[in-house]
């Protein structure tokens, strides 16, 4: 078979070869290319690193019990409890216990120190019997400050590391705490009467926690301390003929308003108070350090989300205790609050004088609260003037 050229023309025998060598060679270049191309492939899955076998992280679980069998205290833990858990990313796991799940509330932090339990969500007045000093953390003298302000001097003011000082140096406590969620100032409570004056108040048996006991036992009350879940069956049956706790939520799911309808507003017995998140130290002290700050962090942000939601629930509960079930609400009279300055006078000079360490919480907490307060009381408008002028007299 002849071959031609692109004119037509039979192509010259020397040609034929030429070309034939060509695409000879051209088939084995590209044979070769080929093969380069493919062991470069295998070179590049040899470099390659294999993907790495993932390794599930051990989930680390902590068991802490609550000091409360339900109502908004109770829902204020498990908002601490999710935050925990949703930080972690499934790494940490709070388990939270109800009330008496594992042991008593008086007991909570004894187990927590002895590992027992690995935490607790309660308050420092839960231990008074301990230390005086513990209910200075919560449930002691109104220097003009808030809770807000309390937690302020605990943070920045020198309070942790005398709450420190408490627990290790003093009573030997294998235990870490941070507080969080500042408490509105308490109310003075349920009576079968209005308050008026405090003559009214003498003799009265009233349910009270911490330093206040003191206080209102100097006022002439005979005081009687019970959990919460007590208060309202013991005024019900007249083992107690007064009573506090803290909220108008708490009070409402109590159910004081079926044993009384006259709920007394605003006290210097509890003018300041927070929750209080302990932790088994040794347990704490082996864990990751993303784990405990982690464990501190969400105290924090609870803390901040506690006093939003208190703003709102109290707030709506306190109208429905007025609309729905027909309690009379009375703001406490100015002169019985001035009493109560008064016994806590006394009480602060009592315990000062029999324990050094106590008074060297007080003069640290009225240092603080005189520098800050000359700035906050003075820089602070007339709030009630300004909703007066909105909304009418209260």
């Amino acid at each position: 078979m002849k071959t031609t050229d692109k004119t037509g023309k039979d192509a010259p025998v020397s040609d034929k070869k030429s070309r034939r060598k060509f695409l000879q060679a051209g088939a084995v270049v590209g044979a070769g290319a080929l093969a380069l191309a493919a062991c470069g492939e295998e070179k590049k899955a040899e470099k390659k690193p294999a993907a790495p076998a993932v390794m599930k992280k051990e989930t680390k679980v902590l068991k802490v019990q609550a000091a409360w069998g339900g109502g908004i205290f109770l829902e204020f833990a498990k908002d601490y409890v999710k935050r925990v858990n949703e930080m972690s990313g499934g790494t940490l796991k709070v388990d939270m216990l109800g009330v008496g799940a594992v042991v008593k509330t008086a007991e909570m932090q004894t187990a927590v120190h002895k590992g027992v339990l690995d935490g607790a969500h309660m308050v420092t007045a839960y231990w008074y019997s301990k230390s005086p000093v513990a209910s200075l953390f919560g449930t002691g003298p109104c220097f003009g400050w808030s809770a807000n302000e309390l937690m302020g001097w605990i943070q920045y003011g020198g309070g942790k590391a005398l709450y420190y000082e408490l627990m290790h140096d003093k009573l030997k406590l294998d235990l870490v705490g941070f507080f969080s969620g500042p408490m509105p100032a308490q109310p003075l409570g349920w009576f079968k009467e209005q308050i008026k004056d405090s003559s009214q108040m003498k003799g009265l048996k009233y349910r009270t926690v911490g330093l206040a006991a003191d206080v209102l036992q100097e006022m002439g009350m005979s005081v009687v301390q019970l959990p919460g879940g007590e208060i309202q069956p013991a005024m019900k049956s007249g083992l107690i003929d007064a009573a506090e706790f803290n909220n108008p939520t708490s009070d409402k799911d109590f159910g004081m308003q079926d044993v009384s309808k006259h709920y007394h507003l605003a006290s210097f017995h509890q003018s300041q108070e927070s929750f209080e998140i302990i932790f088994n130290k040794t347990k704490y002290d082996g864990l990751a350090k993303e784990h405990q700050a982690i464990l501190e962090y969400a105290s924090e942000a609870a803390s901040s989300d506690m006093a939003w939601k208190a703003m709102e629930r109290y707030s709506q509960d306190l109208v429905k205790l007025k609309k729905d079930h027909g309690v009379n609400v009375y703001r406490t009279p100015d002169s019985v609050m001035a009493d109560q300055l008064k016994a806590w006078d006394i009480v602060i000079e009592r315990f000062n004088a029999k324990d050094p360490f106590f008074k060297r919480v007080v003069e640290s907490q009225k240092a603080w609260a005189q520098r800050h307060g000359a700035y906050a009381l003075n820089n602070a408008p007339n709030y009630q003037g300004a909703y007066e002028h909105y909304f009418g007299k209260l």
